[in-house]
């Protein structure tokens, strides 16, 4: 007997990127998403925009949700990483027509300062920001994403670098 999938495990994931951010001590940007309930800490992502490939996706979303670029590239991911959406958050999220995203992680060292970062972006999708320590950061983040942010955890730890 065949496995029965639902109306969501059928629909495609959202192709997008995701930003771990490294500062000069090795901690991470993390920010505070202004649209949940809960506190929920994330790494920078986003989608990747028709004809823009995943590294020019990765320095968009960087300037659109902290404000600021002023970085270099220290790594890569592998592989597309996916999450997916709750049932009922993939119903609204995308007009319902993804069941989640699969992303391509980069790593970035900052280079400019605390002073640089601006939450206040045109399209502003956090209210908080910090530094934490990479390891801490699955913890800090809604609950279906967390196997997808350890193992983006597992495969950056090496660039730390403090």
């Amino acid at each position: 007997m065949g496995v029965k999938t639902t109306d969501t495990e059928s629909r495609p994931y959202r192709l997008g990127v995701g930003i771990v951010l490294f500062n000069a001590d090795g901690r991470v940007f993390v920010g505070r998403r202004k649209d949940t309930a809960e506190p929920a800490w994330q790494f920078p992502q986003g989608g990747i925009d028709k004809d823009e490939d995943p590294m020019q996706a990765a320095w968009r979303e960087m300037a659109e949700e902290i404000g600021t670029n002023k970085a270099h590239l220290i790594g890569q991911g592998r592989e597309w990483l996916t999450y997916d959406l709750p049932p009922d958050l993939a119903a609204k999220s995308w007009k319902g027509k993804y069941r989640g995203q699969k992303q391509m992680w980069f790593a970035f060292r900052f280079d400019g300062d605390d002073g640089d970062i601006d939450l206040e972006t045109h399209t502003p999708e956090f209210n908080a920001w910090k530094w934490m320590d990479l390891a801490d950061v699955p913890d800090t983040v809604v609950s279906f994403k967390r196997p997808l942010y350890a193992r983006v955890v597992a495969e950056f730890t090496a660039l730390a670098g403090r």
